[in-house]
């Protein structure tokens, strides 16, 4: 059953790669070319969300006591440590997953299966890495934007790890589908419950919130592939796409009021007689 599982991701992997590639050099031309169906399915999750995502994530918020919601958060966080300090060895980073196995070998252990995280206190940094950004160190395109339905924001080469992703965040611990199921739709929720006051911010900010969102999802991904350095955004070297930050338009001037016409100026008095 796992071969089975561990095939069936890997075939995701490689049509989203393959997909990658093939599309890498026509976004340098159009960074969105499938902005139509995009915001047909941004307007979707949209309503998902508001509808359903939202009140369910604000009742765990409020039903659910602070010390159990980041008891949650951290044991999930330690699976994602696993599956980012796997991806900073396949980038070649040595010492950085050397120092991701001893975070997660900390917390998994005195932290009660990663429920408690005692190293960030320790001053062992949270790795934060994908397959995504693993790829991109390897020189591949990122591809086009593609927003998925439910899932949201990503690019073709960051659908690589779409599957990988869900396979390592508690697919692994059991072979039961009603737990894995389970578990996934709790990290779903506690994910939006903390993302409920950024979501309002955006909402507050943003007179285009779908280019809002794509500015600000392509650019964090651009500094996370490039270790917070990402380049220039005029590097003709770089195989990236440029995507502009996004700024709002401008709202039009008001036309000035015309101005009043001088008045004649008053015809001289003729001179006296002597």
């Amino acid at each position: 059953m796992m071969h089975a599982r561990l095939f069936s991701v890997l075939k995701l992997g490689l049509a989203a790669l393959t997909l990658s590639v093939v599309a890498g050099c026509a976004t340098r031309a159009q960074p969105d070319p499938l902005e139509g169906w995009n915001r047909k399915v941004f307007a979707f999750n949209e309503v998902v969300d508001q509808n359903v995502m939202q009140p369910v994530a604000r009742g765990y918020r409020e039903v659910t006591p602070q010390p159990v919601r980041s008891g949650v958060s951290n044991f999930f966080g330690n699976l994602k440590d696993l599956w980012s300090t796997i991806n900073l060895f396949l980038q070649g980073r040595l010492k950085d997953g050397a120092m991701g196995v001893i975070r997660v070998s900390i917390n998994s252990t005195l932290g009660l299966g990663g429920l408690i995280d005692l190293a960030t206190p320790m001053q062992i940094d949270k790795p934060n890495e994908d397959l995504g950004q693993t790829l991109g160190a390897w020189g591949v395109p990122q591809g086009a934007y593609v927003v998925w339905p439910l899932l949201g924001s990503s690019t073709f080469r960051d659908s690589v790890d779409i599957p990988a992703d869900m396979y390592s965040s508690g697919a692994l611990l059991t072979s039961d589908h009603g737990t894995q199921w389970g578990m996934a739709a709790l990290r779903v929720v506690d994910v939006r419950a903390r993302l409920l006051d950024a979501s309002t911010l955006v909402d507050d900010v943003a007179l285009d919130k779908y280019a809002f969102v794509r500015s600000a999802y392509l650019q964090r991904r651009l500094s996370l592939v490039h270790n917070g350095q990402p380049p220039m955004l005029d590097d003709e070297d770089d195989d990236e796409p440029v995507y502009a930050p996004y700024e709002p338009e401008p709202e039009p001037a008001l036309d000035p009021a015309p101005e009043a016409e001088p008045a004649p100026a008053p015809a001289s008095a003729p001179a006296s007689a002597p």
